[in-house]
């Protein structure tokens, strides 16, 4: 069994697999001030839940766009695991041809994304990630990563609306009854689920029509289950496709 860990700046995404099958996903929030130990109690907890020990796992991998977390994190593998995680970054073999300007600046995620997309997915694509900041990946019909957009998130977005005006408050992010809103927390929700949902619709006509065909649309990211529903465009939602990409990043280099 291998541990798999995504550090993200909202969120840690830690989950199991077992040859082609994943175990279990579970989000926590990303703590930049925990100690290892607190970390590791994490790990227990999650694994306690899912009915899994410590002795089950034989290595762990991990990718990361948060760097004072990345080694807090490790540490807590190998306290609790007794195994030394691969980090996903220079020196891993992923197999994915990244063609943008500077390679070494595409976030691991992003890395780990495009490997579990075009392993499961038709080429050309379009891989969107729904976190902290929400991300658009284009992958060529000859899996060539060509580039992609970063736009502000969804929850970084509704947090700055509520911090910079005096009278519009926090959201929930459950879907808006209609468009048209006909209270405050109503034309908030709309605004921002349907405006985002729009831009995804927007983008994606967007790069299809510079790329010159279509595109396979992958959704994923913790609030790309909230956002799939409300776009016109045709999503494949993998709440999975982390998990997947360290899984196969794994094998590549450990089989």
């Amino acid at each position: 069994m291998i541990l798999a860990v995504d550090i993200g700046n909202t969120n840690i995404v830690m989950g199991c697999f077992e040859d082609n099958r994943i175990l279990f996903q579970e989000r926590v929030c990303t703590n930049h001030r925990a100690t290892d130990l607190e970390y590791a109690v994490t790990i227990r907890t999650a694994l306690d839940m899912h009915r899994l020990s410590r002795e089950q796992i034989e290595g762990a991998i991990v990718s990361s766009v948060v760097p004072t977390v990345t080694n807090t994190f490790k540490r807590a593998i190998e306290k609790y695991c007794g195994v030394k995680p691969m980090v996903v970054g220079p020196g891993i073999k992923t197999g994915l041809s990244i063609r943008i300007d500077n390679p070494a600046q595409l976030g691991s995620d992003l890395v780990v994304d495009a490997v579990a997309g075009i392993h499961n997915y038709p080429s050309p694509m379009i891989i969107v990630d729904m976190g902290t900041a929400t991300t658009f990946s284009v992958i060529d019909a000859n899996h060539n990563y060509l580039g992609g957009l970063i736009t502000t998130g969804m929850a970084v977005a509704t947090d700055a609306l509520a911090s910079r005006t005096s009278q519009l408050p926090r959201i929930s992010f459950d879907p808006p009854k209609k468009v048209i809103g006909t209270n405050t927390v109503e034309c908030i929700k709309s605004g921002i689920m349907h405006g985002n949902a729009s831009m995804i619709d927007g983008i994606v006509t967007r790069i299809q029509e510079e790329l010159g065909q279509p595109c396979t649309v992958i959704a994923t990211g913790g609030l790309a289950s909230l956002v799939a529903p409300l776009c016109k465009t045709k999503l494949i939602l993998d709440d999975d496709l982390l998990l997947k990409g360290l899984m196969l990043i794994y094998r590549k280099n450990c089989p």
